[in-house]
């Protein structure tokens, strides 16, 4: 099957990412990983300000999947354009990277875009509106206020030419209102969906987790990207990327059939940094055995 498919004036190689926070900037990877046989994949959440991130333990496994609150640590804004990026441009050539950016208020969005609009290195900006475990925000992700969506995803597009998207959030009960506000405040594609809110306690009642609660990742998200990708496609004609539970490629297939153009691994890779490379691999030999020539002919196309 042949896998590359063009988005964003682009052509990816293969439709396979790693998600945001599961392989920092890249090089945290190189010696165990050929990123180059990725489609792309988005760098760890960059705020204005370094951040050390929440209290230890971060991740903890259940059953379904995995719990975390990592609490966006990264190295800030001035840090990434000065190394990270650096990094990036002289080393990433064929996969795609978006730089994830995360903040507190409405202005950081837009200093993270502005800082790091002209530097090298990167496709485009994947705007996390959702993150459930950032502790400096204080209250919901901006993804479940209307006016909040409008007003960073418009402020951005204001900001840069690159491609935008936005990452929305798994437990939104007006979906289909947020996928408008995104898509007409100008964003290019949506991420969906980021980790559930959650929490895992010890048999003495306290939390598994330094931070307390977390965000749900892994098999059990799946039904829940899913979801969440399909009811986007009915409200939407831009490229959605789903993410949440992808494994094995019939997840990816599940998700093309819902209408994302590109999939992004995220918890599968803690168990296996190669697990991004060996689905590609993956979809080639199941595209093969299906007889299904191009990743496109899987893909559901928005409806009229």
């Amino acid at each position: 099957m042949r896998l590359a498919t063009e988005l964003f004036g682009v052509a990816f190689q293969n439709p396979v990412l790693l998600a945001a926070g599961t392989c920092g900037f890249g090089k945290e990877l190189e010696d165990v990983l050929n990123l180059e046989g990725l489609g792309g994949f988005v760098t760890k959440s960059v705020t204005v300000e370094p951040r050390q991130g929440n209290a230890a333990p971060r991740v903890t496994e259940f059953g379904g999947g995995m719990l975390n609150s990592v609490g966006l640590a990264n190295p800030g804004l001035d840090a990434t354009r000065r190394e990270k990026l650096p990094w990036i441009a002289s080393n990433v050539r064929r996969a795609k990277v978006f730089v994830s950016l995360a903040g507190h208020t409405v202005e950081d969005f837009y200093r993270l875009v502005e800082g790091l609009d002209d530097a090298d290195g990167f496709l485009g900006f994947e705007v996390n509106l959702s993150c459930p475990n950032d502790a400096k925000r204080g209250g919901p992700p901006f993804a479940l206020d209307l006016e909040a969506v409008s007003e960073i995803v418009s402020g951005c597009r204001n900001r840069t030419q690159r491609p935008l998207l936005a990452k929305l959030a798994p437990n939104d009960t007006r979906l289909p209102m947020t996928v408008a506000r995104a898509t007409e405040a100008g964003a290019d594609g949506l991420t969906l969906v980021n980790t559930i809110p959650g929490l895992l306690l010890r048999p003495d009642g306290t939390a598994e987790l330094g931070a307390g609660p977390g965000g749900m990742s892994g098999p059990a998200l799946r039904p829940v990207g899913l979801r969440s990708v399909s009811e986007a496609r009915a409200h939407t004609s831009l490229p959605l990327l789903g993410v949440g539970g992808v494994f094995a490629p019939a997840d990816a297939v599940a998700y093309a059939r819902a209408g994302a153009s590109l999939v992004q691994v995220g918890t599968a890779s803690f168990a296996d940094p190669r697990a991004g490379l060996r689905l590609a691999r993956g979809l080639e030999r199941w595209g093969r055995v299906e007889g299904v020539a191009t990743w496109n002919e899987l893909v559901r196309p928005a409806e009229a």
